[in-house]
């Protein structure tokens, strides 16, 4: 029996050797550890070849490490209509070579509000988002593009935001952060079994019941003031009841992937993967 998630991290874990480097060094040494998901972070930028892609590719079908890819940050479906262009590509860069390197889905932040109403905002973005997926498509490029849930109320970016984008784009689901999730309101709330629950049960209820089997998580504890998260922590350092949600996981039978954003990447993303065990009761 294989577990119902796989564990990972968010960019490289801190304990990679030198040698291999760069992306198949994480993978190997994720896989050494007993993680099996990566999330490459081309945070910054995307340079990469396409025959360093090949060999990225190649080693994570070797070791069974599932590979996704965080898009550079400087990505906004809001930007005004000089500065949409470049967010596009760096958007569509990601999930071309991505793609090539072998990565099912392609995570990124979705921008800001800049002040609009959010219901506003979304009738911008959907358009472009959908045009993004029109193009990947023509292209025969699969990738799941996922809107990550924001920690700051000033961005686009709550379930909401990410669930209305999924549900009329095909090719489009949510990366759901927990962490953000728990700091986006300010005062400590969404952070109980009920209230992770009723998140479940919108997410269900807005994809479809299956939905929920092929979740991407970020997770971390997080310190967050009344405008939002301040900075991601190691998850015993935080406030963030890491039972409640696994519970609530585990009740409504999801399953996927959880990759970790702690300071303390692969050591929490392992402290992780023993608390699903201990929830879940299931073995590797």
């Amino acid at each position: 029996m294989s577990l119902s998630f796989r564990f990972g991290t968010v960019g490289s874990p801190i304990g990679k050797p030198k040698k291999p480097g760069g992306s198949i060094g994480a993978i190997l040494f994720s896989q050494s550890i007993g993680l099996n998901a990566l999330e490459l972070g081309w945070v910054r930028a995307v340079r990469v070849s396409e025959k360093t892609c090949a060999a990225i590719k190649q080693t994570a079908a070797e070791q069974d490490v599932a590979l996704s890819v965080h898009a550079p940050y400087f990505i906004n479906l809001n930007a005004n209509d000089e500065e949409w262009p470049k967010s596009r590509k760096r958007l569509m860069d990601a999930a071309h070579f991505g793609n090539l390197a072998g990565a099912s889905d392609i995570i990124f932040h979705p921008g800001s509000y800049f002040g609009g109403d959010p219901a506003e905002v979304l009738k911008v973005v959907i358009p472009r988002l959908q045009g993004c997926v029109d193009e990947l498509r023509a292209a025969d490029n699969p990738v799941t593009l996922r809107p990550e849930t924001m920690g700051k109320s000033a961005m686009l970016g709550s379930l909401e935001d990410t669930l209305a984008m999924a549900k009329v784009i095909e090719g489009v689901e949510p990366c759901l952060d927990f962490a953000h999730l728990h700091a986006r309101p300010g005062d400590g709330t969404m952070n109980t079994y009920d209230e992770w629950a009723r998140q479940l049960e919108t997410y269900a209820r807005q994809l479809g019941s299956e939905a929920l089997k092929r979740l991407h998580i970020h997770l971390s504890g997080i310190q967050y003031t009344p405008k939002g998260e301040k900075n991601h922590l190691p998850i015993a350092e935080s406030d963030f009841d890491l039972d409640a949600l696994f519970k609530a996981l585990k009740d409504f039978g999801c399953a996927g992937r959880i990759l970790c954003e702690s300071p303390i990447m692969e050591e929490d993303a392992l402290n992780m993967k023993r608390a699903w065990m201990e929830e879940s009761n299931e073995a590797e």
